[in-house]
This record gives structure tokens, C-alpha cells and sequence, in this order.
């Protein structure tokens, strides 16, 4: 981990390199701003002890080696003052420009913003990132250079905070490094994370690599093989490079894939870098004549890149002493893409990337912005990001050839979606291979996709926002229902709330309804609650999500009407609803549920008692778990309503004398009585003796009662107890 201890930079040391990068950059603006950002972090110092302008300045320079003009190396300067000291946004706008500022403004904090948790505020602090990032994608890659060398220092924090660094680094940062296609710093990130999150496992893999004595000897021999035929084949301009994998990049395949290190096919690679496609072709002819490929080890990234726009062929070869490496074969402008993604914008403005190729590299982010645009959580951001941004995806095809890159897991819906929303919307199944799938089958590379299609009227299915994986599928199933069934999705969403609220008991006096979820929609940024309903219906507000919300303004109601404890309310007399076949006394439209502990039925003298959050549970009076129920407040009286009719959950408990035919006796005489029958489970013990535990629907005592006696007349049967 040499990196972590690197020395910190000076200016001097800085602008030597901005000179010896050969490219033409703004000097008075590089120096204007350091003379900004050195005064305002004056006094301040890292946890390392040194002056804190070092971190700016080490920033800049990482984003110097990628290229990045001036404007992105006068935003890295300045990119702390806004948030660490005194200087505003606005002068920050003034003196350098609308673009620095934006820059600058993109990666603060949100500092004056109160959060209920540390992971809403990570989420937010993201998204604002994210929502900058669409308009420049400079903000992530000073965002990325910023994390970079924090890790690189990381040294100097408490273990905890490296831990929770690392772990944020490896999830969220090391993706988006990813999805950028800036390899150096997504395997730093991900190599330095894995060092403080997994430091035995990391010693392990230096050591193996370490072992291999001869490997820069070996990986020298075979490129000087590849050389010498590639020039004896007319392909002399060929770049040939070595390089040994990550440290991470072997732990997932150790420790995640469960792979001896010995069965790692590309810790060695060989680069041939060439000036066209068709050369990179004919090299790969070249080397699987010198060496034996491995069968099922080639990708052809040229043809089909991956979603961040890395093309290569990649190739698996056993050389002639019986140790495989990999070699990778692309042309200049692909390498200068897979080393530097996005950046090789700015580092390579000669024709390498058009603009073109930007917007396309960077339509995730829109598409992960538009999908949140009705998310319920700012955490939702959180999860879709470490979903979708991990290095893992799948490739699979239409029946036209047409390729669709997902991330694993990903279902044949969420294919359906990718192709496009008309598609997705009147999908009713699938065939991969020509086969009919189940709806959920998640789709593997190199599978060949049928979706099915029916009617557009039918559309999507509520179901499916739990079964699809991408945010792309989830934003255009949510805006189906959203378009498609307004009035649908406000009636369903009011409904499930009301639901939701009587189950946690919170009753809002109808003179105060209206305001209150007035109040409720506002917090949830909705312009009224029948905006709110529609959102719970169609699945863009969860319930779950939005219930503490709720309770912290009933809590707010009570306590400005007076703060009575609900328990010290006296009981008034009047008529009273049934609920499950139940009067509670004192509480109407209640949550109902009956307690297993006891299994009460109609007939049986019953207690109830408020649950914290799911109703009121009903006992029997007699249950051990309601003794010293006149004492507690939170032990309600009920009883059953008049001619109660539903059926209720018994469990009976038969023992018998073992004998053959005694199971289809005793099933034989529930069937006669027309008892159904939800569980049955039938053991023999070692004295020759039989117990049958036997959950039926019975609908009072009375029921139960005929019930155990009708059992009781079966031969061998010797007692019946109900549990």
C-alpha cells in the first residue's frame, strides 16, 4: 500500500507538473485560486498534521493526470473553502466564473440541513453530486479525486471511520469509478478499501503474489513472443504492455466466487494495443496460434461494449509451460477510453470522444435521477446505485441480434423495460431460447430474449415493482400506473393509509383530517394529499416509509389538544363496531388480531391488549400471558359480537395408542363434520404411542367442543387437549 504513504504536494510541485504536462492551462486562474483557497484554509490542518491546503492541491493533481482543464483544476483548489470556511459560493462565482462555481457548488455538503440519519444524508449529499454530475460530469470526477486521496491518507482517522469510509467507497464510489470507465481509480479505491475492510485477506493475496518470484521474468517472455510474430505477421506497430490484476479484483474471485488462487486465469495479462479493428483481429488470430486458448474464455468487447463504453477482445491462453494469462487486444483510442473514460474527454480532445459518446456514457445518471424523481426515500438512491453501478452485468439478445446490457440479477421484465416502456407495458411473458420462462426468470449472458406481448390496455402488474431490479423497469412501471389510473391509485392509496393509520391506532378527529394530511403531503413535497394517495397507489410512496412521518404529527395533534394519555381516557358508554368478531370497549375501527399463544375462540371469556403498532392482540382471560391484566392501562376489556359467524384457527393436540389406519380414521371424521383442515402433523414416540397436532377451523366453543368429542369416540384415541 505505497500510495497511502505518498508525500503530501506543494504548490511548486504542483505547477511543475501542470508544465511538464505539455498542455496549455490558465496560469493566473490556477494562481488566483490557490491564493484564495491558501488564505481561507489557513490555521486548518488534517488529522495528519499537515496544513490543509495540501488536500486541495493533491486533488488537483490527480485530476492534472487525467487530463482535466483548468476550470476542473481551479474547482479542486477551491473545492473545500465553500464548505470548511467563510468564503461564499458567490464570490467563489464572481472571481472565477458560472462553470467553477458550479463545479465547487456540486461537491459541498449539504451543511445547514438537519437529517433523521446518517444514511438520508449520505443519500442526499449524492444526489445533489448526481444532479450536478448530469450537468457536468466534472463534479464526479472531482468528487472521485477528492475520495482518492482522502483514502490514500486514511490512515490518520479512527479505525471505526476508515471502516465506514471504506465500506461507502466500495459500494457507492468505486461503481460510479466504474461506470466512468477510469480503471487506476476504481481499483486504487477498491484496493485501499479492501486493505482497512479486509486486512488479513489482503496480506494473503500480497503474499501469493509475492511467491511468484519469476512473474515479471515470465510475463516479459511471452510479451516478447507476441512481439516478434506480431511483427513476422505485418503487425510491427503493435504496443505491448503487462500488467498483474488487483488485489481486490483476486479477493472476489477467491473469496466471493469461492476460487483456489491457482484457478485464477488472468492474474497475468498482456496488452496489444493496435491502430485499427481490423488489426486487433488479425492479433488475436496471431496469439491463438501461439498459444492454447481456453475454451469458454473469450469476450469480444469490440463488438459488444460494456455499459460503460470499454471495448476490448479479451482472451484466455495456456503458455507452453502450463500457466494461463489473459490477453487483451484493442486500439489506441479504446485503451485511451478504458484508462481514463470519461476524462479522455478533456485528455484526448483530437477525435477520441464527441460529445456524442459523453451523453451516451453519462445517460445513467439521468436515468438514475429520473427513476427518483417518484421515490418515496432519498435512501432508495443509495440502493439503486451499489444495484446498479456494480462491475457485474449480464448481455443478453433480442431475436434481431440487438444486444441488452443489465445488471445481474435482472429479470426478463426488467429486459422488456430496456428495450423500451411500450414493450415492458404490454409484456404477459417471456421465452429465452425459444422456451417459455416464468416471469421472474432472471436473465443470464448470451440468452436469447422473446418477450410476448398482449393488448396495451392491459399493462404492467402491480406485482411486478417487486420483482424487477432496475430502476429503469420500477420508474416506468410506476409512471404506467401513475398516468393510467389516477383516480384508481388515489381511491387504493387512501384506502391502504386509512388501513395503515387504524392498525397503528391514530384517529384523526374528522375537523382536523384534511389539515392533517395536508401537513403530511407537504412534508412529502406533494402539492395535496390526493397527490399523496396517488403516489401510495401506484408504488412510487411507500407506506412503511412514510408512517413515521405520520405518527410524529399525531403526535404533534394530541399533545396541542391537550396531551391525555390515551390509557387514562375513561370508557364512555355507547354502541360500538365489531372488528374480526370482537368489541373492544372504548376503541372503534381497531386493528383486530388474535393472540397464538392461546388461540381464542367465540365462547371463551377474552381480554385485550394494545400492541405497539399492530392493534390490539385478543387473550383469553385465562391466558398465562394476561395475568395481571387489571393493572396494566395497556389491557383492554372485549368480547365477542352477537352471532358471530367468521371461522377461527384452533389447534388440537390427539393422543392415541399407535395402530394402523388411525391417521385416515381421525382425517375421516373431521371430513364428515366439514371441519376444514389448515395443518396436520403426525409423529410416533418410542412406548408404541401416537401424537397428532391438528389445526382446524372451529366457530365457537361450542364447535370445538362437538368436535373433540366426535374425535374422542375413534379407537385408541386416549386424550385431546387444545393448545
Amino acid at each position: 500500500m505505497a500510495e497511502i504513504e505518498q508525500k503530501p504536494v506543494t504548490y511548486r510541485q504542483f505547477m511543475e507538473m501542470v508544465r511538464e504536462s505539455g498542455r496549455h492551462y490558465d496560469i493566473d486562474m490556477i494562481d488566483k485560486a490557490y491564493a484564495l483557497a491558501e488564505a481561507a484554509h489557513v490555521g486548518q490542518n488534517r488529522r495528519s498534521g499537515e496544513p490543509y491546503i495540501t488536500h486541495p492541491l493533491s486533488v488537483a493533481a490527480i485530476l492534472l493526470d487525467l487530463g482535466l482543464d483548468t476550470e476542473c483544476l481551479t474547482a479542486a483548489i477551491l473545492h473545500d473553502v465553500v464548505e470548511d470556511t467563510d468564503v461564499p459560493l458567490e464570490r467563489i462565482e464572481h472571481e472565477f466564473g458560472e462553470d467553477v462555481a458550479l463545479l465547487v457548488d456540486g461537491v459541498t455538503k449539504l451543511g445547514r440541513i438537519t437529517f433523521s440519519s446518517m444514511e438520508e444524508e449520505q443519500a442526499e449529499n449524492l444526489r445533489k453530486m448526481l444532479l450536478a454530475m448530469s450537468k457536468d460530469v466534472r463534479v464526479m470526477l472531482i468528487k472521485l479525486c477528492d475520495r482518492l486521496h482522502n483514502m490514500r491518507t486514511a490512515s490518520a482517522w479512527p479505525e471505526q471511520k476508515r471502516r465506514d469510509k471504506s465500506l461507502e467507497t466500495m459500494e457507492v464510489y468505486a461503481p460510479i469509478a466504474h461506470r466512468l470507465g477510469i480503471a487506476g481509480i476504481k481499483e486504487e479505491l477498491e484496493d485501499i478499501s479492501l486493505y482497512y475492510l479486509d486486512p488479513v485477506a489482503y496480506e494473503e493475496i500480497m503474499g501469493l503474489i509475492g511467491k511468484e518470484t519469476n512473474a515479471r521474468e515470465f510475463v516479459q517472455h511471452i510479451a516478447d513472443v507476441i512481439e516478434k510474430h506480431l511483427d513476422e505477421n505485418e503487425l510491427s506497430d503493435a504496443d505491448i504492455r503487462s500488467r498483474v490484476k488487483s488485489i481486490y479484483s483476486i479477493y472476489r474471485k477467491m473469496y466471493v466466487q469461492n476460487r483456489d488462487f491457482e484457478e485464477i486465469y488472468d492474474i497475468y495479462a498482456i496488452r496489444v494495443i493496435l491502430d485499427t479493428i481490423p488489426e486487433c483481429y488479425a492479433a488475436l488470430g496471431v496469439v491463438h496460434d501461439l498459444y492454447h486458448p481456453l475454451p469458454n474464455r473469450f469476450k469480444d468487447y469490440i463488438s459488444t461494449p460494456k455499459p460503460n463504453m470499454y471495448q476490448s477482445l479479451h482472451t484466455t491462453l495456456i503458455s507452453h509451460e502450463g500457466v494461463a494469462f489473459e490477453v487483451q487486444i484493442r486500439t489506441h483510442e479504446m485503451d485511451q477510453v478504458a484508462e481514463y473514460g470519461v476524462a479522455a474527454h478533456w485528455k484526448y480532445k483530437a477525435g477520441v470522444q464527441g460529445q456524442d459518446k459523453l451523453e451516451e456514457r453519462l445517460a445513467w445518471v439521468r436515468q438514475l435521477l429520473e427513476s427518483q424523481r417518484d421515490a418515496e426515500d432519498s435512501r432508495d438512491l443509495l440502493r439503486d446505485i451499489k444495484q446498479e453501478l456494480l462491475p457485474e452485468e449480464v448481455f443478453a439478445f433480442t431475436p434481431k441480434g440487438d444486444v441488452i446490457d443489465l445488471p445481474l440479477g435482472a429479470t426478463v421484465i426488467d429486459f422488456a423495460y430496456a428495450i423500451h416502456s411500450a414493450v415492458g407495458n404490454r409484456m404477459i411473458g417471456a421465452k429465452v431460447n425459444g422456451r417459455i420462462v416464468p416471469i421472474d426468470h432472471k436473465v443470464a449472458t448470451g440468452e436469447v430474449i422473446e418477450v410476448l406481448t398482449g393488448s396495451e390496455s392491459k399493462g404492467p402488474s402491480r406485482d411486478w415493482l417487486n420483482i424487477v431490479t432496475t430502476s429503469e423497469a420500477k420508474s416506468k412501471i410506476r409512471n404506467w400506473f401513475k398516468k393510467e389510473r389516477k383516480e384508481e391509485n388515489i381511491v387504493e392509496g387512501k384506502a391502504a393509509l386509512d388501513k395503515e393509520m387504524r392498525r397503528n391506532m391514530i384517529s384523526i378527529p374528522q375537523d382536523h383530517y384534511e389539515e392533517f394530511m395536508q401537513t403530511i403531503a407537504k412534508r412529502q413535497r406533494m402539492n395535496s394529499p390526493e397527490e399523496m394517495y396517488a403516489a401510495i397507489g401506484y408504488g412510487g410512496l411507500q407506506i412503511s416509509r412514510l408512517m413515521p412521518k405520520v405518527k410524529e404529527e399525531y403526535n404533534k395533534l394530541v399533545k396541542g389538544n391537550d396531551p391525555v394519555s390515551t390509557f387514562d381516557i375513561p370508557l364512555q358508554p355507547r354502541k360500538q363496531q365489531a372488528n374480526e368478531g370482537v368489541i373492544v370497549e372504548g376503541l372503534d375501527d381497531v386493528l383486530v388480531k388474535f393472540a397464538k399463544c392461546c388461540n381464542p375462540l367465540p365462547g371463551d371469556e377474552i381480554v385485550g391488549f394494545i400492541t405497539r403498532g399492530y392493534g390490539v392482540s385478543i387473550h383469553k382471560m385465562d391466558c398465562r400471558n394476561a395475568a395481571g391484566a387489571e393493572h396494566s392501562p395497556r389491557w383492554l376489556h372485549a368480547r365477542w359480537a352477537d352471532g358471530v359467524h367468521e371461522s377461527f384457527k384452533s389447534t388440537l393436540e390427539v393422543h392415541a395408542l399407535d395402530r394402523d389406519r388411525l391417521f385416515l380414521d381421525i382425517s375421516s371424521v373431521l371430513a364428515e363434520m366439514h371441519v376444514p383442515v389448515y395443518a396436520i402433523n403426525a409423529r410416533t414416540t418410542s412406548d408404541d404411542r401416537a401424537a397428532m397436532s391438528v389445526t382446524i377451523g372451529i366457530q365457537n366453543t361450542e364447535h370445538l367442543n362437538r368436535v373433540v368429542k366426535r374425535l374422542g369416540k375413534v379407537k385408541n384415541v386416549t386424550d385431546i387437549t387444545r393448545s
